[in-house]
């Protein structure tokens, strides 16, 4: 097994990429009432649906439950619900992006649609990358914002400061407009042109190259997950990197073991106490 110290080291000197999970939301609850965040698949289907599960076909994955209601209720009936859970409603903040916040990667994927990873570089000057689907006028499936430290401004691929860190939200996000990728048409749409090499911008194409990834909080029992990292992670040095995983699945191990991801028999905790993570941020690094 790789030792840990060196991944974490790769991670502080930018050379393994953080790819953020649901699981990485683990223990966020609302503000208000304690509820936790829907994150993972079940509960934001469980979420969408008034609280009540769906037929077992639908609730295999979200994009399949968000598909069936988009047909019935209409796409802004989705849209509107993601809004309203990440973008309307008060959390608590993640210990996974606490510590994010005490050392700020240059480049971090995120493919969960709430907002803590911006506001983990909230008063930072960033660079801002989210997907689009079924979106007319453009040949691209990605919109880039700059982040100027108090403001988004909406800019083109050519605009972009190299020296910014980098946030990449496949699936969207309610900030600074609302924009995800939710239901089936979108992910088919996004991963088409994703793998035709329309969804990545140019510039992320070559500062890719030759990195590793740790796959923090994210399972790969699902096709939608699967297809959209192994394109994100495309030209990634070997092996491509690892996975936190301490239960996985028959077909996650065939998986990995195929593309060249290592698994890791340690959970999200055990990564913040490997880090010597104390839950104390530190006011310097994130301001």
């Amino acid at each position: 097994m790789s030792n840990i110290d060196e991944i974490l080291a790769g991670l502080y000197e930018n050379r393994v990429v953080p790819y953020l999970g649901p699981g990485v939301l683990a223990g966020v609850t609302q503000l208000e009432t304690g509820a936790p965040m829907p994150a993972d698949s079940d509960s934001l289907i469980i979420a969408m649906n008034d609280g009540r599960p769906m037929a077992p076909k639908l609730m295999y994955e979200f994009p399949r439950a968000a598909m069936n209601l988009e047909l019935k209720r209409g796409r802004s009936f989705v849209e509107r619900f993601l809004e309203k859970t990440y973008g309307q409603t008060r959390w608590t903040r993640s210990a996974l992006h606490d510590w994010l916040a005490s050392w700020k990667p240059r480049y971090v994927i995120d493919i969960n649609r709430d907002t803590q990873l911006q506001e983990t570089y909230a008063g930072q000057p960033h660079t801002l990358i989210r997907g689009i689907a079924r979106i007319a006028g453009t040949n691209y499936r990605f919109i880039i914002h700059h982040y100027d430290g108090s403001q988004y401004r909406e800019i083109l691929q050519e605009e972009v400061d190299p020296n910014l860190p980098i946030l990449f939200k496949p699936m969207g996000s309610p900030l600074p407009s609302p924009k995800f990728i939710a239901s089936d048409a979108d992910y088919v749409d996004y991963i088409s042109e994703l793998m035709g090499g329309f969804a990545i911008p140019s510039f992320l194409k070559e500062y890719r190259q030759g990195k590793q990834y740790l796959l923090i909080g994210l399972p790969l029992n699902r096709d939608s997950e699967r297809m959209v990292m192994s394109d994100i992670v495309y030209s990634a040095a070997e092996p491509k990197g690892w996975v936190l995983n301490k239960s996985p699945t028959n077909k996650e191990k065939k998986y990995c073991a195929k593309i060249g991801l290592e698994i890791l028999d340690i959970g999200v905790e055990d990564l913040l106490t490997a880090a010597g993570w104390t839950g104390v941020v530190d006011e310097k690094a994130v301001a």
